[in-house]
Order: C-alpha cells, then sequence, then structure tokens
C-alpha cells in the first residue's frame, strides 16, 4: 500500500468525514467520523490499546440531532449567537468546526431541551461544583471558544437576570502561568485588542456594547495559593480566612455570586484520589505538578464556599490526571463532554503534520522491532545513561543519541537553507525535551563546545536551555538562585538579538528570571528577543502558551507512557507558520520531524522528496517612527438625522429594488424523518398560497410602514402622528412605483406577488429609508464608539501574514498586503503621486461603516484611506462588479462621509469607487482639484 501523499482529508470548516487508522503497519482511510478515545501504552509489557470515550461519542449524537432540530430549548439570545457564529460571511475566517462543535456541547448541557438529554449523566471529580470539560488539541483554537464561552454566559446573565442557575456575568479564568496569563488578556471585552472584535462574537453592536458589562478576572493559579505569614512576624495572626482569601483572590469580583470558572489548560487542575500513590520523583519525571494541582482544586472550593461556583468549564488538550497504577499512567477527566483530539486536528489541517522515521539502517529494537530513533529513551543504553544522577555536563552523550542529533541536525540543516531561500527571516527551531536538568545540561554542552556533527548548530547565542528553575521563579514573579554563568549566557543572547540599542538595555536591566521568560515567549517572533534561536533545550513540556510556530524539528528523550504525553511534547511543535488552502479547501501540509516520540499517527518520512517550506510570515505593525503619516477617524456606530416635518424620498437616485422569486420559498414539504431516513408516503406541504387572509394588502401596507415609523422615529422631531401618517405615503407609493420589481410573470398573480413582498419586507423597507430624507433636516448626530471614539493607524496591534506584501513608504503601517495586483498597482499609484501625503490600506485597522441588508445590521470595511495633499481624507473603494448589496454599502459610505463633515472637527472628508485600475488617478484628481 503506498504512503499517503498527506494526512490531511478533512476541511477545517466541517464536520470530519474520513480518518486514518493504523492496520497491519498500514494507514487505511476510514469514511466517517473517528470516535472519540485515547491510547495507552503499556511500555512495561510492551502493548498498546485504545480506551473509548463512549460518554464524548453518546454526546456527539445528541448534539448532531438538537443541532439538526434547530436547537431546541435555547434562548432567543444564545439562538442568535449560534445563527451568527455559523454565519461564514460574518468574519474573514469561519470559526474552526471543533470550536463550534465545543461550544455547542456546552450550551447544549446547560439548555437543551430533556429530551435531548435523557439518559446522559457527566460525572464529576468529587467536588462540590461542577465541572465540564472540552478537550481540544493545541492550535485547535482554545482561546476564541473561551471568549465564545463568555459572550454567551454575560450576554444571557444580562438579558435574563433571574436564569442565575444557567448564566452569569462574573467570570474567574484561571491560566497555569503568567505566559498565558498575558496572553488571555484579550478576553477582556474593553482591551484594545480582544477577540470579540477580531472574531465578530456579536451579532449586533447593541450586544458588543453589553458584553462590556461582563465582570472578568483573569488570574495565574498562583494567586489561589493560601497566603504565607511573613517568617519573622511578631504578631501571629493565624490562618487567612475563607472570607479574607475571596476578598483577596477575587478583587472586584467577590462582589458577586454564583460565578463560572474557566480553567484553561486543565490538566494542571485536578483532585487526587485517595487511592493516587505516585511518588514525588515519579511526578518531577513525567512532568508533574502535585502542589500546583493540589493548590488549584483547593482554592476554588475555598471560593465555592463563600460564592458558590455555578460551574466551571475546563479547556485541554490533555486532560488526564495521575493514577499511579501499573496498567495506566495517565486517567483521563470523566467529565469530557466534547472531544477534537491530535490525530483529528492533524487530518482537517489545523496543525503542522508529524513526521517520524519508521526505518532507519541499524538494527531495530529487539523487543518492538521499531527502529531505534522511534522511542529513543527506551533504548537500554539510553535509558540507564540518561538516568544518571549526579552527570556532569562535559561528559558525553549516548552515542545513539549522538547519531540521532547527527541525522535530526542534517534535516534541520536542509530546512533553514530552505527556508532562507523561502525568504524567513527567522530560523527554524530544534526543541529537544529531556528527562532531567543533568541531561539538558550535557546535550547543552554538547552542542556549545562543538561536539555537535553540524557547525551550523554549535552557534551559542542561537541555543537557549530552559532553565525550569528559574523559568518557575518568573511565574510565581520570585528570584531564583544565582548563576553568573547563566545569566551572562541570557545576556549573550541579547546582545545578539538584533534589536534596537534602547531595547537590549531595557532587557539587560531586568533580573535573568525576566529575561529568559522574554526569551522564551518569543522564540520566533520577529523583532523580539527571540528571534534568531536556532536550538532551545528543555525538560519536561516547557510552560503551556508557548507558542512558537518555527519549530520544525523535536527530539524527544524522556518516557513516553501514553499518546497523551506525546501530544503534550508534540504540542509544542504543532502552531502553524500559514493556513493557506489548496483547490479541495485543504489546508496544506506543514511538517514537524521527531525523534524520539512514539506518536500512533504520523507520516513516514523515511523516504521520498522533501517537503517545500510554508511561506514565510511577514510582520504587518505600525511604525512609531512614521507618526507623520498617522491617518485618524471617528468610530461611529451609526447616523441618527435629526429631522423636522416634511419628509421626500430621492426618487430619481433610487435604483429599482428587484425581488428575486427563486431565493423566497413559499412551500415547504414535510416527511416524517428517521435514522436518517424519510418516508416520502407521508409528505406534508406547508403553502403559504393557501393562507390568502393573512396577507391582505392592507396589512402589508400597514407592517411596512410599521417598521419605517420604528426606523426613522428615534431621530424625529416633529408630531410622531404625522411622521407616521407621511411614511404610509410614502409607502404606498413605493409600492406601486416601476422602483421596486418582481422579475416574473407567474409571480405578478396578486396573491402570490403579496406573499412575495411580505417575506422580503424588511428589504424592501431598508431600501425606501435609504432614500427618505427630510426637506427642512436641521442636522445629523453621530454616534459614537464609547469605548473607542477615535480610530488611529497608531492603534493598530502587530500581526502576521504569508500574504504577498509590497513596503511603504507614504504610510505608517510598514507593509501592505495585497490581496489583488489591482491593489498593488493602487499602492504604486499612491506612493508616487503628489496629491496623496500619506495612505493606508483598511487592513487589521478596526475602520468599518455600518449598513443595512436583508434585515441585519453588517460591516463595511472600504479599501483605503488616503490623506490628500490638500487636507482632504479620501476614503476610496476598488470594485470590478458591482451589485445592489454593494450599492448600499456605498450609500451608508455617502451617508457616514456627509455625517463627518456636517459635525465637524475631522477635517474635511469624501468617498469615492474605482471600477477600473485606470480610473484612479483621476479620482485623485477630481478630489484634488
Amino acid at each position: 500500500m503506498s504512503t499517503p501523499a498527506s494526512l490531511i482529508v478533512n476541511r477545517p470548516y466541517e464536520a470530519p468525514s474520513r480518518y486514518w487508522v493504523e492496520r497491519s503497519g498500514q494507514l487505511v482511510l476510514m469514511e466517517g467520523r473517528r470516535p472519540a478515545g485515547y491510547e495507552i501504552f503499556d511500555t512495561r509489557n510492551n502493548t498498546c490499546r485504545t480506551e473509548p470515550l463512549e460518554l464524548v461519542n453518546r454526546i456527539r449524537e445528541r448534539v448532531d440531532a438538537w443541532r439538526a432540530a434547530d436547537y431546541p430549548g435555547v434562548t432567543s439570545v444564545t439562538r442568535s449567537l449560534l445563527e451568527h457564529w455559523h454565519d461564514r460571511e460574518a468574519r474573514q475566517y469561519p470559526f474552526y468546526f471543533c470550536q463550534l462543535e465545543a461550544i455547542e456541547a456546552l450550551i447544549w448541557y446547560v439548555e437543551a431541551s430533556a429530551e435531548f438529554k435523557q439518559g446522559i449523566y457527566v460525572p464529576g471529580d468529587g467536588g462540590a461544583w461542577e465541572r465540564l470539560c472540552s478537550k481540544m488539541a493545541t492550535g485547535s483554537g482554545k482561546t476564541t471558544v473561551m471568549a465564545m464561552i463568555i459572550t454567551w454566559q454575560v450576554l444571557n446573565a444580562l438579558t435574563y437576570p433571574k436564569h442565575s442557575k444557567e448564566f452569569t456575568r462574573a467570570i474567574f479564568i484561571v491560566a497555569p502561568g503568567l505566559t498565558v496569563r498575558e496572553r488571555l488578556q484579550v478576553l477582556y471585552p474593553g482591551n484594545r485588542a480582544n477577540v470579540y472584535d477580531e472574531f465578530s462574537l456579536c451579532p449586533s453592536d447593541a450586544l458588543r456594547q453589553r458584553l462590556n458589562q461582563a465582570e472578568l478576572l483573569v488570574e495565574n493559579w498562583h494567586t489561589l495559593m493560601p497566603l504565607k505569614e511573613p517568617e519573622r512576624s511578631v504578631v501571629r495572626k493565624g490562618a487567612e480566612s475563607d472570607e479574607a482569601y475571596t476578598r483577596r483572590v477575587l478583587g472586584k469580583l467577590a462582589g458577586f455570586r454564583d460565578m463560572v470558572v474557566i480553567n484553561d489548560e486543565a490538566h494542571h487542575a485536578y483532585r487526587t484520589p485517595a487511592d493516587t500513590k505516585i511518588s514525588k520523583r515519579e511526578a518531577e519525571e513525567r512532568g508533574i505538578n502535585l502542589d500546583e494541582a493540589t493548590r488549584w482544586i483547593e482554592g476554588l472550593d475555598r471560593l465555592h464556599k463563600t460564592r458558590r461556583i455555578q460551574r466551571c468549564f475546563d479547556l485541554s488538550a490533555t486532560p488526564f490526571a495521575p493514577t499511579g497504577r501499573t496498567n495506566t499512567d495517565e486517567g483521563l477527566f470523566a467529565w469530557i463532554v466534547s472531544d477534537f483530539g491530535l490525530n483529528d486536528a492533524i487530518e482537517a489541517g489545523l496543525v503542522k503534520t508529524p513526521r517520524v522515521v519508521v526505518r532507519d539502517s541499524a538494527v531495530p529494537n529487539a523487543a518492538t522491532l521499531r527502529p531505534k530513533l522511534y522511542h529513543l529513551y527506551r533504548e537500554r543504553e539510553v535509558h540507564e545513561d540518561l538516568n544518571r544522577r549526579g552527570a556532569q555536563p562535559h561528559e558525553a552523550l549516548p552515542q545513539l543519541v549522538q547519531h540521532a542529533y547527527t541525522l535530526l541536525g542534517a534535516d534541520w540543516r536542509e530546512t533553514a537553507r530552505a527556508w532562507q531561500e523561502a525568504g524567513h527571516t527567522v530560523p527554524p527551531v530544534m526543541l529537544t525535551v529531556c528527562n532531567r536538568t543533568e541531561t539538558a545540561a550535557r546535550i547543552e554542552h554538547y552542542f556549545a563546545q562543538g561536539h555537535a556533527w553540524w557547525p551550523e548548530l554549535h552557534a551559542r547565542t542561537r541555543l537557549l536551555r530552559v532553565d525550569s528553575k528559574v523559568l518557575e521563579k518568573a511565574e510565581l514573579g520570585e528570584s531564583a538562585a544565582a548563576d553568573k554563568d547563566y545569566e551572562a549566557h541570557l545576556q549573550a543572547i541579547v546582545r545578539d538579538s538584533g534589536l534596537p540599542a534602547e531595547r537590549q538595555a531595557e532587557l539587560l536591566a531586568q533580573p535573568k528570571e525576566d529575561v529568559l521568560r522574554a526569551i522564551v515567549d518569543t522564540v520566533g517572533k520577529i523583532g523580539k528577543a527571540g528571534q534568531n534561536l536556532q536550538n532551545v533545550i528543555s525538560v519536561a513540556m516547557l510552560s503551556e502558551g508557548w507558542d512558537a510556530k518555527n519549530v520544525t524539528h523535536i527530539m524527544g528523550l524522556r518516557a513516553f507512557t501514553s499518546q497523551l504525553l506525546c501530544e503534550q511534547v508534540i504540542g509544542r511543535g504543532l502552531r502553524r507558520v500559514g493556513y493557506e488552502t489548496d483547490e479541495n479547501g485543504l489546508f496544506l501540509p506543514e511538517f514537524v520531524n521527531v525523534f524520539g516520540v512514539p506518536l500512533s499517527i504520523y507520516q513516514d518520512i523515511s523516504g521520498g522528496v522533501a517537503p517545500p517550506p510554508p511561506k514565510p510570515s511577514t510582520q504587518i505593525e505600525s511604525l512609531p517612527e512614521r507618526n507623520a503619516y498617522e491617518i485618524r477617524w471617528p468610530n461611529v456606530l451609526r447616523i441618527d438625522p435629526v429631522m423636522r416635518e416634511e419628509l421626500d424620498v430621492h426618487w430619481d437616485a433610487m435604483q429599482p429594488l428587484q425581488i428575486d422569486p427563486a431565493q423566497t420559498p413559499i412551500s415547504a414539504d414535510l416527511a416524517p424523518a428517521l435514522g436518517g431516513a424519510s418516508d416520502m408516503s407521508k409528505v406534508q406541504r406547508v403553502d403559504l398560497e393557501q393562507l390568502p387572509d393573512d396577507f391582505r394588502l392592507q396589512r402589508l401596507m400597514f407592517r411596512a410602514s410599521r417598521r419605517a415609523f420604528e426606523d426613522a422615529r428615534a431621530g424625529y422631531k416633529g408630531n410622531p402622528d404625522y411622521l407616521s401618517m407621511q411614511l404610509v405615503q410614502l409607502m404606498d407609493r413605493f409600492f406601486n412605483s416601476d422602483k421596486l420589481v418582481i422579475p416574473s410573470l407567474y409571480h405578478q398573480e396578486p396573491l402570490r406577488k403579496r406573499i412575495l413582498l411580505a417575506l422580503n419586507l424588511e428589504q424592501i423597507v431598508q431600501h425606501l429609508m435609504r432614500h427618505v430624507y427630510a426637506r427642512n433636516a436641521e442636522r445629523v448626530e453621530l454616534v459614537f464608539d464609547e469605548d473607542r471614539p477615535i480610530g488611529s493607524t497608531r492603534e493598530m496591534s502587530t500581526w502576521y501574514t504569508t500574504r504577498p506584501t509590497i513596503a511603504t513608504v507614504k504610510s505608517q503601517i510598514n507593509y501592505m498586503v495585497g490581496d489583488s495586483s489591482w491593489e498593488g498597482h493602487t499602492a504604486n499609484v499612491l506612493e508616487t503621486t503628489d496629491q496623496v501625503e500619506a495612505y493606508v490600506k483598511n487592513d487589521h485597522l478596526g475602520f468599518q461603516i455600518y449598513y443595512l441588508w436583508n434585515g441585519s445590521r453588517r460591516r463595511y470595511l472600504p479599501d483605503f484611506l488616503i490623506r490628500l495633499a490638500n487636507g482632504k481624507t479620501l476614503v476610496l473603494e476598488i470594485k470590478g462588479v458591482d451589485s445592489e448589496q454593494n450599492k448600499a454599502k456605498r450609500a451608508a459610505l455617502d451617508a457616514w462621509v456627509r455625517g463627518v463633515n456636517e459635525k465637524g472637527g475631522f477635517g474635511p472628508w469624501c468617498w469615492d469607487v474605482a471600477f477600473e485600475p485606470y480610473q484612479i488617478q483621476d479620482i485623485l484628481a477630481k478630489h484634488t482639484a
């Protein structure tokens, strides 16, 4: 059987429909979805078995049926959120299927009607408060799911304050370390760089504003530690009371009861069963912090005593706890309700594909017949040598380990060359995860002293050994023991990083703990302290939250007793560089090459052509030194006209509105269904034409006028009755004009026509109201975004792209991302003409115009903001084709420009649209004349 070209077989935005299984040493592609489960390696007996997650499989079926039934039982707020999250047009990139499934499973558990949950019991952890776990692989978007949980909980709590058992606006988020805590700052709705706006989590501006009323606290788990009494204190105050503890830990959140807790990387938070027997040494070797787990849970228990934890949502790629039993080293959390594991993520292309050597030229392991490089640590000569206590750094590594580094280093060397030729500005990284600090010191010595075969890996300042004790102290905000040699090495890395002198000086003035964390957290990040690192050595698995995307090679030199441990190690190298798709909608594969980690799913690299490197990413940022090219704009949520008495319509400017009968179903057939099959002998039709009394023209006109009245009355200063009468007259004229078109003789039949108009009423009202004006209007009133009333190119958050870019001169943003050759042409014109002082492409800026279309409020992002030489700011749109929706966008843009100019204070604004590239120069000349 031939080796598959790629393990990516599922689209990232759709439910998995195929999966790989291993049979007789070959990967076989299966139809359907992989059942939830995990694999356990019993290294004592050299066996492997699969443990199914029956509860998750049953819940999947229930959630699928519940979704198909259109979510019975949910609130109207939840329904609007689910519809918005499934709307692929509401954001630049749709949500991954695994993200939607994770949040749906949680909503199902809390809100679904009883018949969809009958017979399902989710066990707890033995504590007094409820836990639900979403198992999601590294790189599958857990932070976004956390934001979805917050949005769902808070908006429902504010809308239905009596539903305190289901919803709350008080959310306590616990992180496993400072690195993750800092990354989770995007969960604060008031943060300028927040995930709610980035992924358009709220279906309307009103709900987005309400979300700001969330009471959130993101803290490191160390804040749950009991208060230490000063060692030299004269006055003994006694133990801290639960109430005092609650107030100290929660701060302003202590004023709320029935809070929701979200545990990020929740595998650190488990309640240790009484029969668990695991030694401290064994825990350390397996990367388990027993004290951390105990303190985390004990702290939450204390909060529950005083404020009640309504429910806890756990998120983790590897939610297991140690058992100490001989048949298995881990026990998966029993309260998992959804599972999208590493294998699923690989098959959907959400992460890099691990590639391992399945054959080598050495004699294979006698017990397993696997290549010796497959689980290197289990080879006797390696295991015995690397477990010697007191080993010195200068002692040679086992010969087999040196051979492994020579082979892996050769591949890393080729990858580094390919990356450089492809235009990457950061090198690929080789990551070693080893069993103990003595081993890490020996590996560091092996590379730093030039014993490694490849000279490219000898560079001392491109090599980092992560001192676990120093990093742990950094997480605690404490000082580690003095180590001048290690501190000097960290400073050398900073000096060789290529950072500006002032940034280097700032870093070098910090304690070594902070310097180490700054380097570790920025591996592979352009313009940061860790950008030049190419060789990282660590004990255990590094800290969660390590999101280096340029890890291409991993060496595992420790015991691996389960696939979950493999996932934890491999997870540090799984984050993708790019997200391009092929012609089938599948992500293009990226790879991480692995020695020593016995994965159950991987791609064979024993032969064949090396894959091309991923496209290099470009860092897009706002440059402070280009403040002269700053462009600012008002963030306007809506424009309310302040009207007087007389209304009229710009009939000449109004384009006809065409109602498409093909997009408006007026009948439907229903049949009983069971198990995916329908009984076509019992079809029942629902036909609106059988209800003529419900679609009388008088009723239709009344509903349309009432809807128009709701839109207009907020800004109308005259008599409401007079307003209503005018709108009825205008609506009547519109309905009987040639501005309302149904292009079908069949649908001109009076009843059928009335039904079509009734079903498209919202669109009709919007079309008319865009052209209604007050003949003696006084002014317009701009409603600003309260949190961010003024936008600026200075405030754009740094982001990365693999798309083609053009270096800029007249823009505060360093590069313009070209989505088309036309945009590239436009940038060239703007850069070279004296008519333009500054410009920026509207990409990740937050500049948006709101408009109405098909009954819903949408966001429109014009293409360019241009500051002209005469002081005007031009909003330029480039369009190859036109449509009714684009006309609605331009009408909203025109109203925005007129409103901003009338308001004053922002300088003169204008707008235009180019339908051909040659029109760009004409537009600039027109507005600078």
